[in-house]
């Protein structure tokens, strides 16, 4: 087990209110593992940011407006490109306009990046979050 070091933490009143009741309803025992979740999903989140080597799996989460022209067959095109580090996805129905796309990913964190930012450039494209596991 690695060793455990004591740090201290300030938080707005209002942001310590919210943290308690969120990991209370949760069912956390105490804010240091909720603090320690909390910091793992930041450091996963960022972490590949910085590096641009090595292999990494996670998942790309699109939200889109189905309705703009072009948009789904440029989407198409676009993941058909870098067919080799998708591994899969699923296209959920939100609304009537909205689709929600998770893109399952595995490969060279450059090319995750570049396949990231291609669909995240796409008119029609309301958002696009990264989210990786560390490997």
């Amino acid at each position: 087990m690695a060793k455990i070091i004591r740090v201290g933490v300030t938080f707005p009143s209002d942001l310590l209110k919210d943290f308690d009741e969120i990991i209370g309803k949760m069912g956390y025992e105490n804010r240091s593992k909720a603090v320690q979740d909390a910091v793992r999903v930041f450091v996963s989140e960022r972490k590949w940011l910085q590096d641009e080597k090595g292999t990494q799996a996670g998942v790309l989460m699109m939200l889109y407006d189905h309705e703009v022209r072009g948009l789904e067959s440029t989407l198409t095109e676009v993941q058909h490109r870098y067919a080799k580090i998708i591994c899969s996805t699923m296209h959920i129905h939100i609304s009537e306009r909205d689709c929600l796309e998770a893109i399952a990913v595995k490969g060279d964190v450059a090319e995750v990046r570049k396949l990231s930012d291609e669909l995240s450039a796409k008119r029609g494209v309301k958002i696009l979050k990264t989210m990786f596991v560390c490997i």
